[in-house]
């Protein structure tokens, strides 16, 4: 498919919210590589105007020579094209004098590989924002893609802390907005293909949805020099200091290991070490803790899951089998795949219900101050939400398979059973299901609330 702007007009909207003052703005964009965040400055730029920069991994010097190109060209100086910046106080400098009077945004992306070459470069910066660009009327973005650097450059010891008058930490796609990539698929295949994908926007541009999710597996995944199959160690490497032992923590969480004992038990870490490693995954998004909704987030019932669709996929399937892709038979690990990929879904799907459920929110017959699963010694509600308000509680099983409207009366019934258990007394309980396909869902809806894939389909 094309590469067209999709989604982000939250974002958007936050970015046009600092261009509105007349001050000088300085807005920090960050997150995990592959998210978008280039795409989103340079629609932005596009929209209003401004000066992208893009830092490299090279010597100080070189870039900037390559930023003095981009600034001469726009400004159309060839004094400065032939006498290029050979410091930083020069440039900004440079910056200053333009924006003094008129707004100006500069975009500079990849903002960390420019610190690792001059560590000095933070309190540079933070020098000419107190003392000149606070001033004016600059608009400086500076965003990149280490997660732990770029949160270190806002925090309370970095020279910056306390400058920037905006931040924002730019996230995967939800399931409706990714749907956009993929088109062609019907939902069930999307929704096969996003416990693949997750929202990634990149990760799903390798996906073609003329071909079927097999067909897509063998061709632009299980490929050893595709982009799919390389970019979880490609990203981890780059985030984490002991990328090995995050590695075992990811493997035992992806084999069902998600209490904190049960994943010492698999990797042999001490407790402090797997506790550590868990916040720092949770940071990055890539996993994720739960309790159990009717619980406080101090419960010690905790459970810790892969939030992330791609990262669960590739722990599950890929890294176990990597032997088949580099030795070229992506094709058999296809076939494995997809004998089990259903099971795999259902995980995920889970989490599309609760994404569902959030869109429609103003269809409930509540407002949800907390969704989440529910667990007490071997009983489970896939998602519970609750009005802790108006004491309302909506309590849903997700199926991913397609129930007759006999097997939907009996999860109906086992709703009513459990709704027992919830400690709820009191409160006005409503039932539903959510599964892949539901027969008979308008006489079910008697009971309670009945939705299936046909239904997410009409959803924008």
């Amino acid at each position: 498919m094309s590469r067209r702007f999709i989604d982000r007009e939250r974002e958007i909207g936050l970015l046009e919210k600092r261009l509105e003052s007349e001050s000088a703005e300085f807005v920090v964009i960050y997150g995990r590589r592959r998210v978008g965040k280039t795409a989103l400055i340079t629609e932005f730029l596009r929209r209003h105007g401004g000066m992208y920069l893009l830092a490299r991994e090279t010597s100080e010097l070189e870039n900037l020579r390559r930023f003095s190109e981009r600034i001469a060209a726009y400004f159309g100086d060839d004094v400065l094209l032939k006498n290029p910046f050979r410091n930083w106080d020069a440039l900004f400098e440079y910056l200053h004098q333009k924006s003094r009077e008129e707004r100006l945004i500069v975009a500079i992306d990849e903002f960390p590989y420019l610190v690792l070459s001059n560590k000095s470069l933070p309190s540079i910066l933070q020098e000419y924002w107190d003392t000149k660009f606070s001033e004016g009327k600059l608009y400086l973005l500076i965003s990149g893609s280490s997660v732990s650097m770029m949160e270190g450059l806002l925090g309370y010891k970095s020279p910056l802390y306390g400058r920037r008058t905006g931040q924002l930490k730019v996230e995967p796609l939800d399931f409706f907005s990714a749907r956009e990539f993929l088109p062609r698929f019907s939902m069930e295949d999307f929704v096969r293909a996003y416990s693949i994908l997750g929202g990634t926007p990149a990760y799903l541009l390798e996906f073609d949805d003329g071909l079927s999710v097999e067909e897509n597996l063998t061709e632009n995944y299980f490929r050893q020099e595709g982009l799919l199959y390389g970019d979880v160690e490609f990203v981890l490497r780059e985030e984490l200091e002991r990328p090995r032992l995050y590695f075992a923590v990811l493997e035992a969480i992806a084999r069902g290991r998600t209490t904190l004992g049960e994943i010492m038990n698999e990797t042999g870490l001490e407790r402090g070490t797997v506790g550590k490693y868990l916040s720092v995954l949770m940071n990055l998004g890539i996993v994720r803790r739960e309790v159990p909704v009717t619980e406080s987030k101090k419960s010690r019932k905790g459970r810790y899951y892969i939030d992330d669709p791609y990262f669960s996929f590739w722990f599950r399937y890929v890294h176990p089998n990597a032997d088949l892709i580099e030795t070229g038979n992506g094709d058999m690990l296809t076939r494995l795949v997809m004998k089990d990929l259903d099971e795999h879904v259902g995980r995920i799907f889970e989490d599309v219900a609760r994404q569902f459920l959030l869109k429609i929110k103003d269809k409930l017959p509540l407002k949800p101050t907390r969704v989440g699963r529910w667990w007490r010694k071997g009983e489970e509600i896939d998602l519970v939400a609750m009005d802790e308000v108006e004491k309302k509680a909506l309590l849903i099983e997700v199926k991913w398979r397609h129930l007759s409207e006999r097997d939907a009366r009996k999860v109906f019934e086992e709703l009513d059973r459990k709704s027992k258990l919830i400690g709820l007394d009191g409160w006005e309980l409503h039932f539903g299901i959510i599964a892949r396909r539901v027969e008979s869902k308008e006489e079910l809806r008697e009971l309670g609330f009945v939705w299936d894939l046909e239904d997410m389909e009409v959803l924008k």
